[in-house]
């Protein structure tokens, strides 16, 4: 574990950007930046694609240390180059943001209420190549579409496995049991999780902390508990399918909570801007966001 990559992810002023989106959310993605299926015509095209749209942002000069903190990447993105070196140690090298990657393969079908995240077999090898990369954490993502307290409990207990695991190689595993914004039981939801991560933050070691990535809640200061955990390194709010300006909004009521947005920090960006318009775009939206991480209402 890089101890001077920890040290700016607990102190330092910014935000993490999620750059990790894979499996059915990339066409999606492509689409957004305004690159549409007829640009690719199979998986290797596509992710080509998606890692020219990556690399555009990250080699961006707006896309710089003094706002951001950190990055998740797929592991596919991890395992290609920027301007001659990997891409994680690209973003820490060149640029000082601290690289995270996604480990899960997905979420597995709905029951009680809740996506779990589907077997991840390659966890072993996914671990070890992070380590070789430098990447200081992961990530890994589930699902709460209803107020169950029997599947909102199965998903944090396996999240909170996970992240054991992950914790004994020496990487700090971002936990995201995201709650799905439109459920009409979102708020019932929160309630239930917040008390499900509190008795398993409870129960780690002294050494054994991690990050909270969590949809941002209704109720303002709702997770101040678990921003104030010992056992908790940062909590980070989600977009979940907001737009950008009311991601800003939440997060801005929430002390203690930066960003970790996705679509929230592409939002408005094209394929077909030029030089200058995309750094303005791109410019305008970081700094957005990191003003709603660190000004709070």
């Amino acid at each position: 574990m890089d101890v001077l990559q920890l040290d700016r992810l607990r102190s330092g002023k910014g935000f993490i950007a999620a750059l990790d989106q894979s499996g059915e959310s990339t066409p999606k993605a492509l689409e957004l930046y305004g690159i549409t299926n007829s640009e690719y015509k199979n998986e290797l095209e596509l992710f080509d694609r998606v890692h020219e749209m990556r690399t555009r942002i990250i080699t961006n000069r707006a896309f710089n240390n003094k706002r951001i903190l950190g990055a998740i990447l797929f592991e596919m993105t991890m395992d290609r180059v920027i301007d001659g070196i990997g891409t994680a140690e690209y973003l820490w090298e060149r640029k000082g943001i601290v690289p995270f990657l996604k480990v899960d393969n997905g979420l597995a079908a709905e029951t009680d209420g809740v996506q779990l995240m589907k077997p991840i077999p390659e966890l072993g090898s996914r671990l070890a190549s992070a380590s070789s990369h430098h990447i200081l954490g992961t990530k890994m993502r589930s699902v709460i579409k209803l107020a169950s307290n029997v599947g909102i409990k199965q998903v944090v207990a396996q999240q909170f496995g996970l992240a054991k695991k992950i914790l004994t190689k020496a990487l700090v595993p971002i936990i995201e049991p995201e709650v799905d914004i439109k459920s009409a039981e979102k708020e019932q939801s929160e309630v239930l999780l917040k008390a499900a991560l509190l008795e398993e933050l409870d129960a780690l070691q002294f050494d054994q902390n991690v990050l909270l990535k969590l949809t941002l809640p209704n109720q303002a200061n709702f997770y101040e508990e678990l921003v104030n955990h010992p056992r908790v390194i940062r909590v980070l709010g989600l977009s979940g399918g907001y737009t950008r300006s009311e991601s800003n909004r939440l997060l801005a009521r929430n002390r203690g909570v930066i960003a970790s947005f996705s679509r929230a920090l592409t939002e408005g960006l094209s394929a077909n801007q030029t030089d200058g318009q995309f750094t303005s775009t791109l410019d305008s939206s970081i700094k957005s966001i990191f003003d709603a991480s660190t000004i709070k209402s």
